[in-house]
């Protein structure tokens, strides 16, 4: 379905409800630049570091995009385990998956308290930026204590820049990607205005220092666009 949520006023923050989640993939596909060849590019870069009954989880894991798509390219037998507290979200994940006849089982819990451990891999598109500051450190220590010794976490995030000028014309770039996707003037305003104070982004040194200091010792970013970065963490 279109994504039409935003073309009408608003009434109250952001939350992925059942009229967010019926419309979530054309909206990622529309507001995130570049989403499925970052995606892809992710899911071609963690297969070389699977073996079979690797366990991955997917936090915040929405419609269930990314472990259908693993499970459909990975010629291993893996545990794949997304979480997201949205039901909505978890009703069109489990729909897909069975679409598409991958075993995949998607949870309806809180990740913030959902048992991680023994994890090969952790994955989290879009959904740290959606924790709260005061709960994020802890978030990414609990994350990188779940991994397995040569664990893997992956992560996308929006960022914000020190440089407010510079800030400013990333986000009048972005803004503009979004017009050519068919957003309009009013539609992109009434989603800024919805996102107040729900999705807070962090510049990307913020995001390299809170990976430092849960232990993380080689990040890399595998993927950049203007406002948007995805890193990679190896435990």
């Amino acid at each position: 379905m279109k994504d039409n949520v935003f073309n009408k006023p608003i009434k109250k923050q952001f939350e992925f409800d059942e009229e967010v989640a019926s419309v979530f993939d054309d909206m990622l596909n529309r507001s995130v630049p570049f989403y499925k060849e970052n995606l892809n590019l992710q899911i071609d870069i963690l297969k070389n570091f699977l073996n079979d009954n690797d366990k991955i989880v997917d936090l915040g894991s929405s419609t269930g995009t990314f472990l259908i798509e693993l499970a459909k390219k990975s010629n291993k037998k893996l545990n794949l385990i997304g979480i997201d507290n949205s039901p909505a979200m978890i009703k069109r994940a489990n729909n897909k998956a069975k679409a598409f006849g991958v075993d995949v089982k998607f949870i309806e819990a809180d990740f913030l308290k959902y048992n991680l451990e023994n994890s090969k891999s952790i994955i989290a598109n879009y959904t740290i930026q959606f924790v709260r500051p005061l709960k994020r450190e802890k978030l990414i220590k609990k994350i990188y204590e779940s991994l397995e010794r040569d664990g893997i976490f992956l992560m996308s995030e929006k960022l914000i820049t020190e440089n407010k000028k510079l800030n400013k014309i990333m986000i009048d770039i972005y803004y503009e990607h979004k017009k050519q996707k068919g957003y309009s003037e009013f539609e992109i305003a009434q989603k800024r205005e919805a996102l107040e104070n729900v999705l807070i982004p962090y510049t990307m040194q913020e995001n390299i220092e809170m990976l430092k200091n849960a232990g993380f010792k080689d990040i890399e970013v595998i993927f950049r666009w203007n406002n948007f970065a995805t890193f990679i963490a190896f435990k």
